[in-house]
């Protein structure tokens, strides 16, 4: 199964929001460097659109919503136009968006299966108690009603 691709409109969000910024002192220097490849190459897209040369400018300086809606709406018509373009910022983007996504990823409730015997482990900090087939445990684990 393929990643979801993102959206023209979330791609210039991650390339120009200042929510990006925000975290910036969070991000890894690979990160930064992606980011930063990722404006360029929509940048250089625009590069003969005086006018959207400026949002551009403006955008990544404010990041203020209606810039980054004005970029999306370009950015989609380019992506829609150039598919080579649209997979390049898209991939790239991807990439981004993994990487800082990847560390809020919190596993709460992990199952394993071994050849039919499964094992369900919903706090890292809890006992551990494995059971047989047709067995039924019951665990009241820092339950205070119980």
């Amino acid at each position: 199964m393929e990643p979801a691709t993102l959206t023209a409109a979330a791609i210039a969000t991650l390339a120009f929001s200042k929510a990006i910024e925000k975290t910036a002192e969070t991000l890894t220097a690979t990160v930064l460097n992606k980011l930063n490849n990722l404006r360029e190459k929509i940048w250089q897209r625009f590069r003969d659109n005086p006018k959207l040369d400026e949002t551009l400018a403006k955008a990544k300086k404010e990041g203020a919503k209606a810039d980054v809606d004005l970029i999306s709406a370009h950015l989609q018509y380019e992506m829609d136009t150039d598919p080579k373009f649209a997979q390049d910022i898209q991939q790239l983007a991807q990439e981004i968006n993994q990487e800082i996504n990847i560390d809020k990823i919190e596993g709460r409730n992990v199952q394993n299966v071994y050849g039919g015997e499964a094992f369900q482990a919903n706090d890292a900090n809890a006992p551990t108690f494995q059971g047989g087939s047709g067995h039924s445990i019951t665990i009241n684990y820092n339950n205070p009603n119980s």
